[in-house]
């Protein structure tokens, strides 16, 4: 009887044991394939939400990128302060230059030119205002072209150059800022802390040749709008771009060397 019994216990604790090791063998099964799969997602879903994300900061950057080259062509300069760019950007407007007509080969044989062309013309304008008065440029361009010696002389009738004014937001970004949003082109989106992008200028570099030619950059590091994702993933993308010698993020212009105010994902 005791042995009976004995082969029953052990019997049992065998089909413990056995049923045991399924289960464990079973939940390391599922783990094992739940770390594959998360192996395989978690990538794709980094890049996928990094991509999503660099579409708005990349938007952002060349919003920027807009305000400082006008500010450039106004200013022989670029600005590394936020405050000047967005004061600029509210108060000043873009000048234009309107034209028509155009100078012939004819013209340009006998030395005329572009500048030379609107010399005569603001001359002939400034005369034309000393005596008389007219309701608007039209006017004033109808009677030079039928009354004026050098004008005519040059044939210049029909050639018109004027410098406009328009509102700098309209301009620049066809009204999708106002005076109370533009701001927000200086933030790094998906960026909790508010933080702006970094801004650099070179107005002093010269090329090997003694040509000053101002520089900027602004940028936005991988942290700056990935930091709440998969860490171990965002560690490898800063490694990798590294190990690459290229800059770990978003950047546009280069205070280094002439780029043409390209972006490095251009």
């Amino acid at each position: 009887m005791q042995r009976i019994l004995q082969i029953y216990v052990n019997s049992t604790i065998m089909k413990a044991t056995r049923t045991l090791l399924i289960c464990l063998l079973s939940i390391a099964a599922v783990a094992m394939a739940y770390f594959c799969v998360t192996s395989v997602t978690t990538p794709i879903k980094f890049e996928d939400t990094r991509i999503e994300r660099e579409v708005a900061v990349i938007k952002n950057l060349v919003d920027l990128r807009t305000a400082e080259v006008e500010f450039h062509h106004q200013n022989g300069r670029f600005t590394a302060s936020y405050d000047t760019l967005l004061t600029f950007l509210k108060t000043v407007p873009k000048k234009e230059l309107m034209k028509e007509g155009s100078l012939t080969d004819k013209q340009l044989e006998a030395g005329l030119n572009e500048h030379k062309a609107v010399k005569i013309l603001d001359a002939a304008k400034k005369k034309a205002l000393k005596n008389n008065k007219f309701d608007d440029m039209d006017a004033l361009y109808a009677y030079i072209w039928a009354n004026d010696a050098d004008v005519k002389k040059n044939e210049l009738q029909g050639f018109r150059r004027d410098t406009i004014e328009l509102n700098m937001l309209e301009a620049l970004y066809k009204g999708e800022y106002t005076v109370e949003t533009i701001d927000q082109i200086t933030y790094i989106p998906y960026n909790e802390e508010q933080k702006q992008f970094e801004l650099e200028v070179n107005n002093d570099y010269k090329t090997s040749q003694g040509i000053r030619v101002p520089l900027f950059e602004a940028r936005a590091p991988y942290e700056s709008y990935l930091g709440d994702l998969n860490q171990q993933e965002l560690v490898n993308l800063i490694d990798r771009e590294q190990k690459l010698e290229h800059y770990a993020g978003l950047k546009v212009g280069d205070i280094y060397a002439p780029n043409n105010n390209a972006g490095n994902w251009e």
